[in-house]
């Protein structure tokens, strides 16, 4: 029976978004699979070309004497490379997550057009001493000015950099090129790789791991010698030293010849953290981040390709280094938000870097102290494998924790944005000579509306979410569409003292100056860190001691480890609880947690203040403890109620448009469509409704929430969603993207 391969000729060209058919040769029929690497005969001249299987079936689409056949598998047989196992898993992102084959391909691979190869050329003498000795007499004899002056610098020194010949010398390329001819010289272009870690010097590296980071190291090991463990998550507290753990278990990885990728949000991607690695690992590891130069990203993927290197740290894009002999795959904060894609195929790392691991024999390792409700749930339930460090490494102990009820603070006549409790530990510990860090809350901030007396925020009578205030006093619930007007007094205590919650740091800044002119402040925001290596300088001007309070944003509680750091303050600890999104109470315990974890890593004891107007909470109350597991237990509780991930799984679709009546009606038709579809109750749809953002530059958003069933049939219902689209030319002007909600 005759096998027709889909095949995507060319990533590079936004208009061959779309698959062609080729007849697979019976040679072939054996060999190939999602993810080959084949040469194909293209176009009207039937130019040979390189393209990606990314789907093989039985059925011709157009009439067979149309097709064309296959002419050569650029793949080993023997099972698919570094590259063609990406290309697999695109088409696995695609299939999973919903977007065309060539936004999957361009995220898998997204170093396409080479950058121009920076290059170091020199000149080399050829000749020996003595028959160069008669060629500089040559020279003189003819006059020949330029030739016998580089001539008797290459006596003094056999290779010379081209710059200093062309320009200290001042010797023209016809004179070299006519010595070269003659045999005199050679000239050398050697390809330089751009390398942004900057550090000279060997490796100095010397640690011993505690008991309760040999005793994971071992169990993990022990696993995976059995074949088992393919996935491992270490639930650590703050400053229990799971970076290594990590490194411990990339070392066995590499004695074996494999090689090792390590996430980190970028916030976290910090010298200071990059240097911890280079001192085990030496030169043999790279980054990727967002602010390297489009040269640099180039020459870190040709590096990992061509062998160079054996570790691969950076955020959510190094997950596709193109590694052949990829061993280990390491996520450390794996709750992070940013390791799920906001743009088409709209993928999760961890779920994408298991799909990874599994295609290419790797293991994954998990990290966190704070682990996603999803990866803990997986822990509990037996599909990862769990270990706990409940004490910190060293001379490290866990801050003592004070919450303060900024509505007594109000009561008792304080307006400023720092409590009294947090203004005397901040006096204490300045007297004493150590830092502080003051956190401000801001995370996921979209203007909910409070009561500074009594601390109420006004929330959906419909979801157990906070309404958002809009234009014109409206409040607005962006999952079930409710609306009402902002109220003129409290509802629940009748103060007047009711408004949209606003802060920044600038406004902490100043505070902060005005009580404490003494003491050197440093701010950290998105305004101070502008500049390419802004994080940096920042935080290295605070790890110096030039600075005694560090102010900032989430930036300031990811991963940073500084000795002398005592106090933490964290500023409005619930403002991320009135968020539209069902992950609020989870990301709020974690920036807490996080933030807490910052204080007393030294040997000195830390301590934490977390100022709220909601002290009562569960997720403030267990973050003051560090508390995970009475979190979980809580938090799950209210999941399984809902009906929300990992309780069950949900399907989001999120649709944009400039015309908003055309988008409604999309959405509209979107909705009718599942419900013919499903068929069965089973599957719960809300919506559409409102995107938090409703238009962004004049291009409107709206969302439909599918829970219940599983993986599978949301995928197959994703599956019949697109084909429908694609029957209709409707959708042709609207944006739909799927998220699984991983």
């Amino acid at each position: 029976m005759k096998l027709f391969a889909d095949v995507i000729v060319d990533i590079s060209h936004e208009k061959l978004d779309r698959t062609f058919q080729y007849l697979v040769p019976e040679s072939m029929k054996d060999l190939l699979k999602v993810g080959t690497v084949v040469q194909i005969p293209f176009g009207k001249g039937n130019r040979l070309t390189k393209g990606y299987v990314v789907g093989i079936s039985r059925t011709p689409e157009v009439d067979e004497s149309r097709i064309k056949e296959i002419q050569e598998l650029l793949t080993d047989p023997s099972g698919l490379s570094g590259e063609d196992r990406l290309v697999a898993l695109a088409a696995w992102m695609r299939d999973t997550y919903g977007s065309t084959m060539i936004q999957a391909l361009r995220t898998v691979i997204p170093i396409k057009k080479k950058v121009k190869a920076k290059e170091k050329r020199t000149v080399r003498l050829l000749l020996d001493e003595k028959e160069a000795k008669e060629q500089l007499e040559f020279y003189g004899r003819k006059n020949q000015k330029a030739r016998y002056r580089l001539l008797e610098a290459l006596l003094e020194e056999r290779e010379l950099p081209w710059e200093l010949v062309t320009e200290k010398l001042n010797i023209s390329s016809p004179s070299i090129n006519a010595m070269e001819k003659q045999g005199v010289l050679e000239c050398r272009r050697v390809t330089v790789y751009r390398n942004p870690v900057h550090q000279a010097g060997k490796k100095n590296y010397d640690l011993t791991l505690n008991p309760g980071q040999s005793r994971v190291v071992e169990e993990i090991r022990s696993r995976w010698a059995r074949g088992e463990g393919q996935v491992s998550l270490i639930h650590g507290v703050t400053g229990s030293g799971k970076t290594e753990i990590y490194m411990e278990l990339i070392a066995g990885v590499l004695e074996k010849g494999r090689q090792a990728i390590v996430l980190i949000p970028e916030i976290s991607l910090t010298y200071q953290t990059v240097m911890r690695f280079y001192r085990r690992f030496g030169d043999r590891i790279s980054i990727i981040h967002s602010r390297l130069s489009a040269g640099e990203r180039y020459d870190q993927f040709e590096r990992a390709k061509n062998g160079d290197i054996d570790v691969m740290i950076g955020p959510r894009s190094a997950l596709f280094t193109p590694f052949s002999r990829l061993g280990l795959v390491i996520i450390d904060e794996e709750h992070e938000s940013s390791y799920k894609s906001e743009t088409s195929p709209r993928y999760h790392a961890r779920e994408t870097a298991i799909h990874r691991a599994e295609l290419e024999g790797a293991k994954v390792v998990l990290g966190s102290a704070t682990p996603s409700l999803e990866a803990y749930w997986r822990g509990k339930e037996g599909r990862y494998d769990l270990y706990t460090l409940k004490e910190r490494a060293g001379e490290g102990r866990l801050p003592q924790v004070f919450i303060t009820d900024m509505r007594e603070e109000l009561k008792a006549g304080n307006r400023l944005i720092l409590s009294r409790t947090l203004q005397k530990k901040m006096e204490e510990r300045l007297e004493a000579g150590q830092q502080i860090m003051l956190f401000l809350n801001r995370r996921g901030y979209s203007g909910f509306v409070s009561c500074r007396s009594c601390g109420h925020v006004i929330m959906c009578p419909h979801c157990d979410v906070s309404l958002s205030l809009h234009n014109q006093g409206r409040m607005i619930c962006h999952y079930c569409g409710h609306q009402e007007k902002k109220p003129v007094r409290c509802p629940r205590c009748g103060s007047e003292f009711i408004s949209n919650f606003g802060i920044g740091t600038q406004q902490v800044e100043e505070v902060v100056k005005r009580l404490f002119p003494r003491a050197g402040v440093l701010r950290m925001d998105m305004d101070t860190t502008k500049e390419k290596d802004g994080h940096e300088k920042i935080l290295a001007a605070f790890a110096n001691g030039e600075a005694d309070i560090l102010i900032g944003t989430q930036m300031i509680v990811k991963g940073h480890d500084f000795s002398n750091v005592t106090l933490m303050g964290i500023l409005a600890a619930d403002l991320s609880l009135y968020t539209e999104d069902y992950h609020a109470a989870e990301r709020t315990f974690q920036l807490l947690t996080q933030a807490a974890g910052r204080a007393g890593r030294g040997s000195g004891s830390g301590e934490a203040v977390f100022q709220t107007y909601n002290p009562d909470h569960y997720c403030i109350r267990t973050a003051a403890k560090q508390d995970y597991e009475s979190f979980y237990e809580e938090e799950m509780g209210y999941r399984m109620v809902a009906g929300y991930p990992p309780a069950k799984r949900m399907m989001s679709i999120h649709g944009s448009c400039r015309d908003e009546a055309h988008l409604l009606t999309a959405m509209e038709y979107l909705k009718k469509m599942i419900f013919r579809i499903i068929k069965e109750e089973k599957l719960q749809v809300i919506g559409p409704a409102e995107e938090s953002i409703g238009k962004i530059q004049d291009v409107y958003r709206k969302v439909i929430y599918i829970k219940g069933g599983s993986l599978e049939e949301l995928v197959a219902l994703k599956n019949k969603l697109e084909k429908y689209m694609e029957a209709n030319t409707g959708y042709h002007i609207v944006n739909i993207q799927f998220d699984m909600n991983d």
